[in-house]
């Protein structure tokens, strides 16, 4: 009942404190290491708990032994008293024979006293034992369990570390898709194709302005020449370009 009633108590405790990690939801180093922290708890409350049984225990078998060693003295007294009383009677004293027979009937029930009492405790040593050998070999499997959630603490937190990597590589080659326009290199090539549509448009814009310019400076060309002629004209220029025209007949 005893082991029962220790390793129960650790066990619920256990569980409760498992389930209040897990219902957090905290990160899982904070969490991972409570958990080994309540355990550690739990295996000193159970040592202090088993320590309590042994000594228990070890007060029972002091006691025991000491109601073995009283009934070996009050045996030995019992065979003194019987002794003396004999050599008394022999020497033809039979009141004071009598007298150590009587001491030695005491010692002699004393002696049955004491076996009675140790013989009364055997049976409850022998059931603390066995419960304090299981209880230690359960607070050895407690440690080795310890030892096993350390180790699998050691494992989780670098599954939880390269998980974590993966998520964030992941998101990062995610935010830098080239074939997807929704992406934030997406956005940003869409918006230097529309500055370099707005910078070919001024280009083009330009270059649209400048042969406007060409094709005024060519009509004013043509107008001075008209205007040249013209005045060629009014100072009989005719017949001066047909004098200077070269004859058909040539």
């Amino acid at each position: 009942m005893a082991k029962q009633s220790i390793f129960g108590r650790i066990s619920t405790l256990v569980r409760a404190n498992i389930n209040a990690l897990l219902d957090q939801a905290e990160d899982p180093q904070k969490m991972l290491d409570q958990l080994v922290r309540d355990y550690s708890n739990s295996i000193a409350d159970a040592e202090s708990a088993i320590a309590e049984t042994i000594g228990n225990l070890r007060l029972l078998e002091r006691d025991h032994q000491e109601d073995v060693q009283a009934a070996a003295e009050w045996g030995n007294k019992a065979l003194a008293a019987s002794r003396k009383g004999d050599e008394l009677r022999a020497a033809g004293n039979a009141g004071e024979a009598d007298k150590f027979d009587n001491l030695a009937k005491i010692a002699l029930q004393r002696q049955i006293s004491a076996e009675s009492e140790a013989k009364s405790a055997e049976p409850t040593i022998a059931s603390q034992t066995e419960v304090v050998d299981k209880l230690k070999d359960g607070l050895n499997g407690m440690k080795a369990k310890l030892e096993q959630l350390r180790s699998k603490r050691s494992e989780l937190l670098a599954r939880a570390k390269v998980a974590e990597a993966q998520n964030k590589v992941h998101d990062a080659v995610k935010s830098i898709d080239v074939l997807d326009p929704t992406s934030e290199l997406g956005r940003f090539e869409d918006k230097i194709r529309r500055e370099e549509a707005l910078a070919a448009g001024k280009q083009e814009l330009a270059a649209s302005s400048i042969d406007a310019q060409f094709n005024a400076l060519e009509d004013v060309g043509e107008l001075t020449e008209v205007e040249a002629r013209l005045a060629a004209l009014k100072t009989g220029g005719p017949q001066r370009a047909a004098i200077d025209a070269p004859s058909p007949d040539l």
